[in-house]
């Protein structure tokens, strides 16, 4: 047995059913869920009927490399979503569908890390957990870069010394963050390649939540588009991973893809032919509806708009709460113990949230996730009024 299973933490949900049970929920009220980020809007029905139309397909083997013309479509949306103009991704080289982001973030770093050379995994805290679970199981140590209101929600590279840096084999950023929902810009992302380039190590950008933004003229810059503007044709040690799940409403699908440097894909393609986890044919044909049409992606970001403005207006003037710059999350201080928060909440108003300790490691003396809860609005428009209107109700009774 790899003796770093040992090492992995009890994950975030496993800890909150665990400081649910026992408790009786007031069962007078119906249960409302804004712990889980699974979106519960409608999956686009032309989506779901060329799937139906291509389950035929299910009796080939698909290639782990995906079909050409699915890369294809990924390198087109890349193109026109991230304006890459002349650094458009060559979809042999540059573009590797997945099976959803979790998988995929987890397995690049069972691939990028050597173990003999003492690596270092450095990630943004709070996190999703998937980072930490990756770096542990590769053998790697991981050092957590705190995020807190005091830094903008920001990991501060000057405050990472010289021996961290050359130790760094990959980096994980989340650009909008899970779950402070805050975009890195483009001098943030600038400078960090700058220090991937002089410390060679890999950056791992997760941008699963970059198409739901408040901004219809204003999208969250990603990676890729940072190295395109930079004239970085080659994405030299940049690499993003994207998601139908939050895009397109379709987490059952598990369908993604990782983009950027052709070396570091060309070596994760051999490792993943190994893997064995290759999308299934009529999974692809139904990625590629998806990736080719953005009205439903813009009818999406109006449903999540609408839910922030009205849980926002119940909820501003009892919490210390704020809209994030992108994302379906909530990121309120409670003001109080989260794990007390969460508990009573549940029980009072029988409604779940996520305690932000759940999401964090204690680094340098602090818990940046303590005193904070997690709130998915992933429900019906009805569904987040409702819970909010509890939250609010079951603040003014403490």
């Amino acid at each position: 047995m790899n003796p770093n299973i040992h090492n992995l933490h009890p994950y975030p949900f496993e800890k909150l059913n665990k400081l649910k049970a026992g408790v009786t929920e007031n069962d007078s009220l119906s249960h409302i869920a804004l712990s889980i980020g699974e979106p519960k809007h409608a999956a686009p029905d032309f989506v779901l009927e060329t799937l139906k139309k291509n389950l035929g397909s299910i009796s080939q083997y698909p290639m782990t490399k995906g079909s050409d013309e699915l890369r294809q479509c990924i390198a087109q949306w890349l193109t026109q979503r991230f304006q890459l103009g002349n650094c458009a991704p060559d979809p042999d080289r540059h573009v590797l569908p997945v099976n959803g982001t979790r998988e995929a973030l987890f397995a690049f770093a069972q691939a990028i890390i050597d173990p003999s050379k003492q690596p270092l995994v450095l990630a943004p805290n709070p996190f999703y957990q998937i980072y930490e679970g990756a770096a542990i199981l590769a053998g790697s140590e991981i050092k957590y870069l705190n995020t807190t209101a005091e830094n903008d929600y920001i990991p501060e590279l000057d405050k990472i010394d010289e021996k961290t840096w050359q130790r760094c084999q990959l980096m994980y950023i989340c650009s909008p963050g899970n779950p402070t929902g805050k975009v890195l810009d483009e001098k943030y992302l600038t400078q960090l390649i700058a220090l991937a380039d002089r410390y060679n190590f890999v950056l791992a950008a997760d941008e699963c939540y970059s198409e739901i933004y408040p901004d219809e003229n204003n999208p969250p810059v990603g990676l890729l588009q940072v190295c395109a503007k930079l004239g970085r044709h080659d994405f030299k040690n940049c690499v993003v991973f994207h998601s139908l799940s939050k895009r397109s409403n379709l987490p059952g699908l598990r369908s993604g893809f990782v983009a950027g440097d052709a070396d570091i894909l060309k070596q994760f393609l051999r490792y993943r032919t190994y893997h064995g986890c290759a999308m299934s044919m009529p999974f692809q044909a139904a990625s590629i509806a998806a990736w080719s049409d953005e009205l439903h992606v813009k009818n999406n970001r109006e449903l999540y708009r609408n839910k922030f403005t009205a849980v926002l207006d119940i909820l501003t003037d009892v919490m210390d709460i704020s809209a994030p710059d992108a994302s379906f999350y909530l990121w309120p201080n409670t003001a109080m113990d989260d794990e007390v928060f969460a508990r009573k909440l549940f029980a009072q108003e029988n409604v779940t949230v996520l305690p932000g300790s759940y999401l964090s490691r204690p680094a340098n003396n602090v818990n940046p996730g303590a005193k904070h809860v997690r709130l998915a609005l992933v429900a019906e428009l009805k569904d987040c009024i409702d819970a909010a209107q509890r939250i609010k109700r079951f603040i003014q009774s403490l």
